[in-house]
């Protein structure tokens, strides 16, 4: 499968970049609004996984092109930029095409972040308005800490609800999540329940903040 990371400069988009060519055989396509920069981002993976013994190669280009060349696009933006993003790539995206979504919205005052719940529900909500109705809308790697992923010496053992309303849509990025390596992926039910996985993402960080020793902390469940 090529999997493009749309925002795949960014810390979340270099660890799943990371972590899927360093240990898959899937295609990874890193995406930006500057394709020169996209490249350099893509150079200095291959180098990365070069020095874990690993010989990939890293594509990239400019985050339409990326999104073309793909069958599952994950969009690595702020939520700020998510419909943004997604509405530059739509004419790219083609039928049976997954759009999976990691943005949290959140703002922080002195005691930490909280969750900041868009008016259409959910983050989530929001991709899936831009997104065209040809392609299914997935909620994933939300709570995922962005030193911990992009760490090749690290296990990751951690878990990522999934979300969505397309059944075989969730299963698929279920599936593409599992092929990393400590990574569990667990259906959370239909996109309704975004808000919930959403919020996690806050109270991790915040959890990060307040305990020394919970540095790029993940979640088990058991």
């Amino acid at each position: 499968m090529d999997i493009a990371l749309l925002g795949g400069t960014g810390d979340i988009g270099e660890g799943l970049a990371l972590r899927w060519a360093h240990d898959t055989d899937h295609g990874v396509v890193v995406g930006s609004r500057d394709a020169e920069r996209a490249r350099a981002a893509a150079d200095e993976y291959e180098k990365r996984l070069a020095d874990h013994g690993v010989t990939a190669a890293v594509d990239s280009g400019a985050n339409p092109d990326a999104a073309a060349r793909a069958d599952l696009v994950v969009c690595a933006v702020p939520a700020y930029h998510l419909t943004d993003t997604i509405e530059s790539v739509a004419d790219g995206l083609d039928e049976g095409d997954v759009l999976v979504s990691p943005a949290v919205g959140m703002k922080g005052d002195e005691d930490g972040l909280h969750y900041n719940r868009p008016s259409a529900g959910s983050v989530l909500a929001l991709a899936a308005g831009a997104a065209p109705d040809r392609v299914s809308v997935v909620g994933a790697f939300h709570n995922l800490a962005a030193g911990r992923l992009a760490d090749l010496d690290v296990d990751l053992g951690v878990d990522t609800p999934v979300v969505g309303d397309d059944e075989a849509a969730v299963e698929t990025v279920v599936g593409v999540a599992e092929d990393i390596g400590g990574l569990r992926a667990l259906p959370a039910g239909p996109a309704a329940n975004a808000p919930e996985v959403e919020s996690l993402t806050p109270l991790l960080i915040n959890l990060a903040r307040y305990n020394d020793d919970m540095h790029d902390v993940g979640i088990r469940f058991e």
